[in-house]
């Protein structure tokens, strides 16, 4: 199995708990699923947490820092305050996978506002009051597919 790791180069703007969560992960031989069920969070959330792009709670900054055996005291002062969301990507992204997400929404963008526009009215969907899962699918003929679930309250625009 190969596990996701830490350039520091290629992400000079995470925080600091960043390349010490990467580090103990990668000393574990730790996969994000098998984190994210010692937890008790999604997968996807919990790369996010090592990323900095979400809060951890008292209960998470616990439960990692008895997995990956990294001091209780220093993993919450790093990871207890208020996450700074959206500045580990440029726009556009480089990496090619990401890169691919981002062409999904400027190829496919209008087209999901209006579909979800007609079936909910004039609003957007939270990413806020959000979940997300990554799925792999395997068909008949052996290609592997993954699958990418959004899933996002609907809020409609107030009228004033």
């Amino acid at each position: 199995m190969s596990l996701a790791t830490l350039d520091t180069a290629q992400h000079p703007s995470l925080p600091s708990a960043s390349e010490t969560l990467f580090k103990a992960k990668a000393a574990k031989k730790l996969s994000f699923e098998q984190i994210a069920q010692h937890i008790g969070r999604n997968e996807v959330a919990t790369a996010a947490i090592f990323y900095g792009q979400a809060k951890a709670s008292p209960e998470d900054i616990e439960k990692l820092s008895g997995l990956l055996t990294i001091p209780y005291d220093a993993l919450e002062e790093r990871l207890s305050g208020f996450p700074d969301r959206g500045r580990s990507v440029e726009m556009p992204p480089k990496e090619p996978l990401i890169y691919r997400l981002y062409e999904i929404v400027q190829n496919y963008g209008y087209a999901y506002k209006a579909v979800l526009n007609e079936k909910f009215g004039d609003g957007i969907m939270s990413a806020i009051s959000f979940s997300t899962k990554v799925e792999k699918e395997t068909d008949a003929d052996g290609n592997n597919w993954a699958v990418i679930t959004l899933r996002g309250k609907w809020l409609p625009f107030s009228r004033f």
